[in-house]
């Protein structure tokens, strides 16, 4: 059989996208050959059902290969797969992210190694900041500063796969950003599982807001910072400064607010409410008028009635969210939610989303609408399409640049992207 390299397949988050990439890296440096790695996904039973699916299609495809099952679904659920005929390793979230794991699963490795490696994630205190050269992409780089969640959502399973809140110390996280803008990276974006907790295990407890200002002061040349989801009632002053006063900050934030009822976030465990949602977006706007919002949204969470949904659907417009991400519920075995007996039934969850999306698409023809005329700087992702500071995507019929940042003024809408 010819040798060849090890194939990566990754569901879910951009977390697991990032991580992917790093383990690309060592599994490589290791040497590993004819193998298939899955990067699992354990958000809902749904995503779980994708994982167990697509591992049997790639062992389809993949007659000869080792096929190795990694991610949250593999740490929640190690038996579940290592139960599959398909599988031949299981490794958990804090293994898959060191080297001597897969030195292990190379075929010059001398002795056994045991099919399921899964050990505690909850014991785990540090993350390290891997460094990896963005997704196959000369424009954007990733760089994860924080890992795992000291909040237990009702609804959510993923502490459980990811361990508790652990950050990057702030230097080596601007080392980092450094060595990628001497690459020619003319975009960072930090990422994590619960981005506003970090620095809060780190001396003195430091802040996302002090995390970004830090950045944007000691590496001056990088063109632009963008931050991914995060939670608006952990937003720190310093984070509000930095919008306000930063140009290189993107003013594009997606907000993890999963409802727009007071009485169902209480039921899910939030730390907010709706008002503090509105006042939160209502302030970033005024700080920066041109920032655009995305949102989590969860519909048909249990005991939601159609007044509780209601609040939900008004919260689309008195936040002025443009990009929704919309999460039909879905019950997850192992979380609280799961256990409360008014669920809601399968049908109305689905018009409920739908509704949802409805609203979100409104909302994205309006945000196209208003840039009609307007100049904007556009990151080229690849030589036919860019993206706005608010992340919009824009097409361009002459070829430019793949990484430039190019001004242009918008010509056109077509479907759901600007034309310059």
């Amino acid at each position: 059989m010819t040798a060849s390299p090890p194939k990566f397949t990754t569901l879910g988050c951009r977390l697991n996208s990032y991580e992917s990439e790093a383990m690309k890296d060592m599994a490589q440096s290791a040497g590993l050959e004819n193998a298939v790695i899955v990067n699992t996904c354990a958000v809902t039973a749904e995503a779980v059902r994708k994982s167990r699916q697509e591992i049997r299609r790639l062992r389809r495809d993949n007659p000869d290969a080792q096929i190795i099952v990694t991610g949250c679904a593999a740490q929640v659920e190690p038996e579940t797969f290592a139960a599959m005929g398909e599988v031949d390793k299981v490794i958990g979230n804090t293994e898959k992210m060191n080297p001597t794991t897969w030195q292990g699963m190379a075929a010059d490795f001398i002795g056994e190694t045991e099919k399921v490696q899964v050990d505690d994630i909850m014991s785990v205190t540090e993350t390290a900041g891997h460094l990896i050269d963005g997704f196959g992409t000369r424009s954007r780089a990733y760089v994860q500063v924080q890992n795992g969640c000291d909040h237990r959502c009702t609804f959510c399973i993923i502490p459980y796969g990811r361990g508790n809140s652990r950050s990057v110390p702030a230097g080596v996280v601007v080392d980092q950003i450094k060595r990628l803008v001497d690459k020619g990276f003319n975009e960072v974006v930090l990422t994590g599982v619960d981005l506003t907790s970090w620095g809060a295990d780190q001396p003195m407890q430091p802040k996302l807001g002090d995390l970004v200002m830090r950045i944007l002061k000691l590496v001056p040349d990088l063109p632009r910072l963008r931050i991914s989801s995060i939670d608006s009632i952990e937003v720190d002053e310093n984070l509000m400064l930095a919008i306000a006063s930063e140009p290189r900050l993107m003013p594009h934030l997606h907000l993890s607010l999963q409802h727009g009822d007071d009485l169902i976030l209480k039921r899910m465990a939030r730390r907010h409410l709706r008002d503090d949602a509105i006042r939160f977006c209502e302030e970033a706007k005024k700080l920066r008028p041109e920032m655009t919002f995305g949102a989590d949204i969860i519909a048909g969470f249990p005991t939601e009635t159609d007044a509780h949904f209601e609040n939900s659907l008004k919260l689309v417009g008195e936040c002025d969210l443009t990009w929704l991400h919309v999460f039909p519920y879905s019950k997850r075995d192992g979380t609280p939610a799961a256990k409360i007996p008014s669920q809601v039934n399968g049908k109305v969850i689905k018009a409920r989303a739908a509704q949802l999306r409805e609203a979100g698409a409104a909302q994205v023809e309006k945000h196209l609408a208003a840039q009609l005329g307007k100049t904007h700087h556009i990151l080229m992702e690849n030589p036919n399409m860019g993206r706005t500071e608010q992340f919009t995507e824009v097409t361009f019929d002459v070829p430019q640049e793949e990484g430039a940042i190019v001004t242009a003024s918008i010509l056109d809408v077509r479907g759901q992207k600007l034309v310059a």
